[in-house]
């Protein structure tokens, strides 16, 4: 028979990681990864992007700039509520405008390899 799985806040593992983000990852299927990410008060992560993998995400809480395009010169601003999408192999970082509260991300990795790949910075032009 099937069953329902729980994963507890204490039973998350340690996902790959970019400065600035502490991943925790509660599934790790063929092709799926289900985690959650947090990002401290007044922090912008380090340029990275997610290989052959989809990412889509909740924002749980806090607001959350996501920096990508020529030079980082590209912004989506992410609220609290709010779903987003980012593509496969685009070259982003997660930046945290306010100095009172933690972001809190639920995302999904559809896809294949590694979840995460950290870059030097995006394309300059």
């Amino acid at each position: 028979m099937s069953r329902i799985e729980v994963v507890r806040e204490a039973e998350l593992h340690a996902s790959d990681s970019t400065e600035g983000i502490r991943r925790q990852k509660a599934f790790d299927l063929k092709g799926i990864v289900v985690a959650r990410s947090h990002v401290p008060r007044g922090v912008a992560s380090g340029w990275h992007h997610h290989g052959e993998r989809h990412l889509y995400g909740y924002l749980v809480a806090g607001r959350l700039r996501l920096e990508y395009g020529p030079g980082g010169t590209l912004v989506a601003d992410v609220r609290r509520g709010d779903f987003f999408h980012i593509p496969l192999r685009l070259v982003h970082r997660d930046v945290n405008p306010s100095r009172d509260e933690e972001i809190v991300v639920v995302n999904v990795l559809a896809g294949e390899g590694a979840t995460v790949i950290n870059v030097s910075g995006p394309d300059p032009s």
